[in-house]
């Protein structure tokens, strides 16, 4: 997990991953490959998958088509005048059981720009699973979801890390959920790194407690 108080660079930080900001120093390796001279959609290809703090979704195509068209992108699937989409029903059950997996089965057909915020976030999160990075990135993945939509959503990234072969970065605000889904805690202020390490030990840092939890641990001490 990412952490830290408004404006510390969470969000900055995964941009530079991701590969929406140019570096300007250092590098971006993923499993060694130095990946910093490439553009998102290559870094895409090298198993870096992100889900964004505002939902990144085709509005006007159908929950299902989102879907979909990922599945289609992942499996280098093209389309030509002798091959009828819909025909593919391999690739439309690949979609629906994601679909199943997200709750949002029953809103298959209807298009993406009608649904709630909280299930946009949920599709989010399907296409990532459609397209199988080996790196997920989640920012603030639970940010305005209703009390109902938010089991669902970490619920998926549990799932996700049971599965020892994948990698997960997660941008979250919400302590508690920082505390339960988290092997290692990045605290950034200011832009800079301010602690690194498990959970307890990061949490309980004098740093860590004054500049992203308010707590003056001099005053707690008196």
């Amino acid at each position: 997990a990412i952490v830290g108080p408004n404006g510390a660079g969470k969000t900055t930080y995964f941009n530079l991953i991701s590969g929406q900001l140019k570096a300007s120093a250092g590098r971006v390796s993923v499993y060694g490959e130095d990946v910093t001279a490439l553009p998102a959609p290559e870094r895409t290809k090298r198993g870096l998958g992100r889900a964004f703090q505002l939902t990144n979704l085709f509005p006007n195509l159908s929950v299902l088509e989102n879907v979909r068209l990922a599945i289609q992108a992942r499996r280098g699937v093209g389309l030509n005048l002798w091959s009828v989409w819909s025909s593919h029903r391999e690739l439309i059950g690949e979609a629906q059981a994601i679909l199943e997996r997200i709750r949002l089965a029953d809103k298959a057909d209807k298009p993406a720009s009608s649904l709630p915020h909280g299930d946009q976030r949920k599709l989010e999160v399907g296409i990532l699973l459609a397209i199988e990075p080996e790196v997920f990135m989640f920012d603030e993945p639970t940010a305005g979801m209703s009390v109902d939509d938010v089991p669902v959503i970490l619920e998926l990234i549990r799932e996700i890390k049971r599965d020892p072969s994948k990698t997960i970065l997660l941008v979250e605000h919400k302590m508690d959920v920082v505390r339960e889904l988290s092997d290692r805690i990045i605290v950034l202020h200011n832009g800079r790194l301010a602690a690194d390490g498990p959970p307890a030990e990061v949490i309980a840092s004098p740093v860590v407690q004054q500049a992203y939890l308010g707590i003056d641990p001099a005053a707690e001490a008196a």
